[in-house]
């Protein structure tokens, strides 16, 4: 049986619940500022988690990482975008809004690394419930959020930026591997090829943020 914390159980999910909800803003206001105001109509255009929490994907899935003794990761519910609003132009746009995602949680990463800094990095983490210690844990909770979320897996942002790069059969091809985002999510994950793609990358973001 795991020996989970409480407290420090309640820490992540507090930062990956405010992660991902301004994860989907990111999303939400890019697509407003490229033509869609699809996301804002429907009230996603906010940091507020309620318009963005997902039973499965922010609560269950975290909690399956955990008991699973695997990487705690997770999604919020996906901002809809109306891509017939987007004008001409609109796959390029279409990835811009994808890529929007990740990169707001690299951006958290980077704030949460300069917080991390400036009260005393390694040597002031005393104890894991202080506030540099809850700084760390931003910075490395939204580095791997931004590299699981960029994957080239269908249902993730980064799949949604492949499917804008590829063309024709390739890209007809392709987005039928969407039904079966969840599958090859999971089979990335148990089969450890999440671990081996994933951990090198995260490695060495953190490792140059902190």
């Amino acid at each position: 049986m795991l020996n989970i914390d409480p407290v420090l159980l309640l820490m992540q999910f507090v930062v990956m619940i405010g992660s991902l909800s301004i994860h989907e803003a990111a999303h939400a206001w890019s697509a407003n500022r490229l033509g869609d105001n699809t996301a804002r109509l429907l009230g996603r255009l906010t940091i507020n988690p309620v318009a963005h929490v997902d039973i499965f994907g922010t609560i269950v899935l975290p909690l399956i990482s955990i008991f699973s003794n695997l990487p705690i990761i997770g999604y919020a519910k996906p901002v809809p975008v109306n891509t017939g609003n987007l004008g001409g132009d609109w796959r390029r746009k279409f990835m811009l809004i994808a890529a929007a995602g990740p990169a707001s949680n690299l951006v958290i990463a980077f704030v949460g690394a300069l917080v991390f800094r400036v009260l005393g990095g390694f040597e002031a983490m005393t104890d894991r419930y202080s506030l540099v210690a809850v700084a760390n844990r931003v910075v490395e909770l939204n580095v791997l959020l931004a590299i699981f979320n960029m994957l080239p897996v269908p249902m993730l942002d980064g799949g949604n930026v492949l499917a804008g790069l590829l063309k024709g059969q390739v890209a007809q091809l392709y987005d039928s591997l969407r039904p079966y985002g969840f599958l090859i999510l999971y089979a990335l994950l148990l089969t450890g090829v999440f671990a081996t793609v994933v951990t090198p990358i995260y490695t060495v973001v953190v490792g140059w943020l902190l």
